[in-house]
């Protein structure tokens, strides 16, 4: 979509995922994603590694391609990059976000098997940190049972051969009632 209004978002997205069952859409440069409420079969390894190394304009829109763009931009320039996932509430922010770190984890990998250890540690651990954030700042909404009442700012830090080494995250925003 190159004119971007309300309606035309609207019949896009429901042409997308109503009519298609495809949950992500560009909306302009901006990925936009409908949570489903479902599990799907869209985040497996075969994905991750038909999306690896390739162009964004030449798959269908998937978080993995955010990804992939960003880590390619990183790698070719050496320059921090950032993505924001925004929502509403029970939007899948949360879910988003570890897909793409997800898929950093494996395309930062190697063919070694000790660093696939590593990294799968590293993703672990990262990963592993939501329930204790979970347990103090999220409460039960009318469209969300576990809804996040923080931001979180999650930072991925890379070697120059674009192994991952390790990970941060940061909270904010916390709800001054929780």
């Amino acid at each position: 979509m190159s004119y971007l209004n309300e309606p035309e978002v609207l019949y896009n997205l429901q042409v997308r995922f109503a009519d298609r069952n495809c949950i992500y859409t560009y909306c302009g440069i901006v990925l936009v994603a409908i949570n489903p409420y479902d599990d799907l079969p869209i985040y497996g390894n075969e994905i991750v590694q038909a999306y690896n190394g390739q162009d964004s304009n030449n798959l269908d829109p998937h978080i993995y391609a955010v990804a992939e763009e960003a880590f390619k931009q990183m790698s070719r320039f050496e320059q921090n990059q950032s993505i924001i996932v925004s929502g509403e509430s029970g939007a899948g922010k949360t879910v988003s976000a570890k897909y793409a770190m997800r898929y950093f984890a494996i395309v930062g990998g190697s063919s070694h098997d000790e660093t696939q250890k590593e990294i799968s540690l590293v993703e672990k651990k990262v990963l592993a940190s939501n329930p204790i954030m979970e347990a103090i700042g999220n409460a039960k909404t009318t469209r969300n049972d576990n809804s996040s009442r923080f931001g979180k700012y999650i930072e991925i830090d890379f070697k120059k051969d674009l192994t991952i080494i390790g990970a941060q995250m940061r909270t904010y925003l916390l709800e001054k009632s929780r």
